[in-house]
Parts: C-alpha cells; structure tokens; sequence
C-alpha cells in the first residue's frame, strides 16, 4: 500500500474500503493504455471495450468527479462483470492495483443501497457459524432430492425438471459439481492431530470449500503433514475467510469474519498458519490486513498472522524440507494455477515442483496455465455465459496436453474445472495437487503402482 494512503487511513481511521476518494492515487497511475486488453479474461470472452480495466477505471473516476452514479444500471453491470482476478495486475506498467479501485466501488456501492436482499441473507448466515454449518448440513441431507449422483459418486448433476430451471445460470442436465459432503473435515478430525516426535505444530485453516465440499482433499493435506512430522490444530471455531463476502462489498461482514477467525487461531499457539486454498491464504496474507488497516487491536494481530500464513506447497518446500515421496503414481499430470494463489499468495513453481517429485508422474504444462477458469465465486451463477467462454478457453487447453489429470491449488476451480473438462468431453480427473503427494504416500505402505 502506498504511503501516502497508509497516512490517510490511520489519520482517519478509514481504508479504502470505507472511503472511496482514497483510491484517487490508484486511478491516477493508470495511463489508459490498454495494455489489460491482453490479459482479462472477460474481455477475452465478450470483446467489448466496458469489460477492461482501463474502462473501469474511468467509469471510477467519473464517479469520484459527480459525473456518474453508483447505482447508474450500467455502472453497476460494469462493477460487477469482473472476476476480480488480477490478471491486468499483472500486465500494468504502472502497476495499478485494481483489485483495491474494484472492492472500494462495490464496497461504497453497498454503503449507499446496501445489500439486496438475498445477499444479505447469505452474508448474514457467516456471522454466525453454527447456523451456517447446520444449514450445510441439511443442504447435505436433501441434496438428493434435486440433484443426481454421477462419476462413480465424484460428482453430482441437477434432476430434471430443476435441470429446465436453473439452464439459464449454468445448472442444466450436463452441469457437474462436488456434491455437499455429509461428515464435513472438521467433524472427520480431532482439533489436535498428534505427531510422535514431532518437529513443530501448525494450525490449519480449512475454508468452507475443503470443509464442506472436499473434506477429502482436506484430509490428504492433514496426512502429508502427519507424514512429515508436523502437529496439526484444526479450530473447529473457525468460520469462512470472508472473501465471498469481501468481493460483494459487504465490509463489515468481512470484519467481524476476519476478527473471530484471528482469536480462534491466537487460540492454537501455533507458529505457522497453513491453507490449501489460493482465496483463503490470501485473505490472511492481504486481505485482512487491509481491511483491519485502522484497527488498533487487530490490524496488528492481523500483520503477525499475515506473514506466519503460507500455502502448504509453500510450507512444504520452502518452511521445512519435504520428505521425498517414494510411492509411484502412474499419471501425465498438467497444472492450472488459481488466480489467487499465484497473483496473491505468489505461489507458482511450489506446486510443479512437489509434481515433478512424485515418482511415475509425467508432468506436461498446459498452455498459459495461469489464465483464469472463469470460475471468480458468485460470477459464474451471475455472468454464466462469459463465465462459460472462459472456462470452455481453459478445458482446451488442458485437453490439448494429453493428461489424465489436472491438478489444482484451489477448490473453486476445482469445481468450475470439473464441470467445464466434462463439458469439452475430456476425461482428466480434477484433484488437488496435495492429494496425488498424499496418494504417493499412501502408496509407499502398500507397495502398490497407482494408475488412474
């Protein structure tokens, strides 16, 4: 953060997110050139000149000068076609940091009409975790009842006639997801999972996703851990990251998320902070340091969590020195990176080199494996269409690789992978990256090959 917007927020106890004139510096840097035009995927998808970033920008300046506003229909379809993935970040000379312009409109946004109403129910249900969780869990119970179980029960499909129903945001007859699991993570494990001997003890931040929808996955990054003699804590206290909620505008909420997640794992005495979702480990790492900037209490507990956070390919090849896998999975493997943990966490060549350690695993790199699925949470219910192009751009580029499987650092490409790969009819198996590490180690017991 500039220093000139770090003096203004502690003068006035206000970040970004609540002021939307100290953005004014950002929108000063951008030099309109176009050069965004390359990289955004959205543009990529509809080719219109409303969709870049340097068009964004403008509108934002606009506003800020009286000249449009917030809730002009128009304004509000440009706010919110936006994955908010970073990617024109990447490809700005000025380095422009749009994500903070686009949260700081949404989030002025909602600060003049508030949330609609749906919305507001949602985001209200985070607040408190036992109400969410046991509406999860009977989501779980009935999801039978409008969805069917498909891919040898990795996946499941809408029944008709809700098929016929939700065709226009994406969930037709040939739509594929992770179903709701019944036993979510947290109730699979203890809080403490024991290591004889063991060298240190981290704590470990689920996310709703790795909870609720790959509870499997959650557990291959427990057991990779075990395997190499780190003590795990699991808070069960823990509530969503709030990223969903941050992305929508709804600061506050992601406040109050923000501060009960950090007293839960001050709680742990632990040292390090491990997540294996790119959203999640960069709330913890940007995200929560931003929005608790102005706060005397938290915005210092926030930095201290912020640089104990690191993704577990991270604290796996960097933190401490991996045990090398001796198990053999027989696979070709491509990797996708996830916008967040490569344009937030900065996590990249983690991930390919604990593939590339595996034995039997044949690694092929997909072309630009860094471009966005599509995915970016709620927009693919809300933009499905281009949401749809994108993720269809993506399942063609790993099909071109001739790989059985895709692996990934992030459950919510996870599912958008998932149902774009079945779509292309390809046939790779969608997994994260720390399961095929924990199936090797499995494999070292057994003394079995793996296959597909």
């Amino acid at each position: 953060m500039a220093t000139t917007e770090k003096t203004r927020e502690l003068r006035t106890g206000k970040t970004y997110h609540d002021d939307l004139a100290i953005v004014r510096e950002e929108l000063d840097k951008c030099m309109k050139c176009g050069n965004c035009m390359s990289v955004c995927p959205v543009y990529g998808a509809d080719k219109l000149e409303t969709s870049v970033t340097r068009s964004k920008i403008a509108v934002a300046e606009a506003v800020l000068d009286g000249e449009l506003e917030l809730d002009d229909p128009q304004v509000y379809e440009m706010l919110f076609n936006c994955l908010v993935c970073k990617s024109c970040m990447t490809n700005c000379p000025t380095k422009v940091n749009f994500d903070r312009i686009m949260l700081a409109l949404r989030a002025a946004l909602v600060r003049k009409n508030g949330l609609p109403w749906l919305k507001k129910m949602i985001f209200s249900t985070l607040k408190h975790p036992k109400l969410f969780d046991a509406g999860m869990r009977v989501g779980a119970a009935l999801q039978g009842l409008a969805f069917k179980t498909e891919e040898g029960g990795k996946a499941i499909s809408p029944r008709s006639p809700f098929a016929r129903i939700g065709g226009p945001i994406g969930f037709d007859s040939e739509k594929q997801m992770p179903g709701l699991n019944i036993t979510p993570l947290r109730d699979r494990v203890p809080e403490v999972v024991k290591v004889a001997d063991a060298t240190m003890k981290v704590a470990f931040f689920t996310g709703d996703s790795l909870n609720y929808f790959y509870p499997d996955a959650g557990q291959d990054l427990i057991d990779v851990l075990v395997a190499n003699n780190i003590e795990v804590h699991i808070p069960k206290a823990q509530n969503c990251c709030g990223v969903p909620v941050l992305v929508h505008g709804d600061i506050e909420t992601v406040r109050t998320l923000a501060r009960n997640n950090i007293d839960t794992f001050d709680k742990t005495g632990c040292e390090y902070l491990i997540t294996g979702c790119g959203s999640c480990g960069g709330a913890w790492q940007h995200d929560y340091t931003e929005i608790l900037a102005a706060d005397p209490v938290y915005g210092p507990k926030a930095a201290y969590w912020a640089k104990r956070t690191y993704d577990i390919s991270t604290f796996l090849t960097r933190i401490i020195k991996l045990r090398q896998p001796t198990g053999r999975i027989e696979r070709v493997v491509t990797y996708h990176d996830s916008c967040h943990l490569k344009k937030s966490m900065k996590v990249s060549a983690e991930p390919r080199e604990i593939l590339k350690g595996i034995p039997g695993i044949t690694f092929k790199e997909m072309s630009a494996p860094d471009a966005c699925c599509g995915s970016g949470g709620s927009y693919v219910l809300s933009h499905h269409e281009t949401s749809a192009v994108i993720g269809r751009k993506k399942a063609e580029d790993i099909n071109r690789t001739q790989a059985d499987t895709v692996s990934v650092g992030c459950p919510a490409c996870m599912m958008q992978l998932l149902d774009n790969v079945h779509r292309s009819g390809g046939k790779q198996e969608v997994t994260h990256f720390i399961s095929l590490l924990a199936e090797s180690y499995r494999r070292e017991k057994t003394g079995k090959d793996s296959g597909r």
